[in-house]
């Protein structure tokens, strides 16, 4: 099979599946391409990772297209998270070690309007300890498998909004919207901190890099096999605008 002679460089909006990384979903866009001629050496990114045990929208840039990681990355995301007030976790979700919480008596709705509110706007945050953060030359998520205990700095982030989607105790679920570099695990912990109850992600589904929503995205069974340059979006500034216009 001949190479195409079209260049390579465009955007496929993927809605990951849940317990996938977001590196599988990138080599099974590569596969594809290949199938297509593409060389081996075909360039596919992301705009930013997903967890295993998270679902939903990923950005995914392929050929020149991988220039873009920076500036899709620093978009808005929206999330919809679904947290276990009732259980602790070693790393803030189902992965780590559970332990549950004894809670007298559920907090009410009212008391969880009024904290979610301090957790909107420019906020401290801590990172979770099982995560990619590098600390003086290794990640957090290494140091913490090793049973050493990583030291994580707080940091600020901007939460532009978060509202409440359901609560029937003990899941509390939220539709968050955020900037670069928000921790849903650590939101999910602290908010149950500041509730004096458990505080565990549960769930997470990405339903926005914005101007991307994930309205947009195709299942990964659904991408193309061959995939070929005219199965993706432009990479213009202006084609990702129409795409976002035309999800609205």
């Amino acid at each position: 099979m001949t190479t195409p002679a079209t260049p390579l460089s465009g955007i496929l909006l993927v809605d990951k599946p849940y317990r996938l990384s977001s590196m599988s979903v990138c080599r099974v866009v590569k596969r594809r391409l290949m199938n297509a001629g593409f060389p081996k050496s075909v360039k596919v990114g992301h705009g930013g990772t997903l967890d295993p045990l998270a679902s939903g929208l990923m950005v995914i840039l392929i050929g020149k297209a991988t220039k873009l990681c920076d500036s899709i990355m620093a978009g808005r995301k929206r999330y919809e998270a679904r947290i276990d007030l009732s259980q602790q976790s070693t790393t803030d979700d189902l992965e780590g070690e559970l332990t549950q919480v004894s809670v007298a008596a559920p907090p009410v709705r009212t008391r969880i309007d009024d904290t979610l509110r301090a957790f909107t706007g420019e906020i401290m945050q801590r990172p979770p300890a099982h995560s990619a953060i590098w600390i003086d030359g290794e990640r957090a998520y290494d140091l913490a498998r090793a049973g050493k205990d990583p030291q994580m700095v707080l940091r600020p982030v901007q939460v532009e909004s978060i509202h409440v989607i359901a609560y029937d105790w003990p899941f509390l679920t939220l539709d968050i919207r955020c900037g670069k570099g928000t921790y849903i695990r650590s939101m999910a912990r602290d908010i149950g901190a500041a509730l004096g109850v458990g505080g565990m992600l549960a769930a997470l589904r990405r339903t926005e890099v914005a101007p991307f929503t994930i309205e947009q995205a195709i299942s990964l069974d659904d991408v193309p096999d061959p995939l070929r340059v005219e199965d993706l979006l432009p990479p213009s500034s202006s084609a990702m605008e129409r795409r976002s216009d035309e999800a609205t």
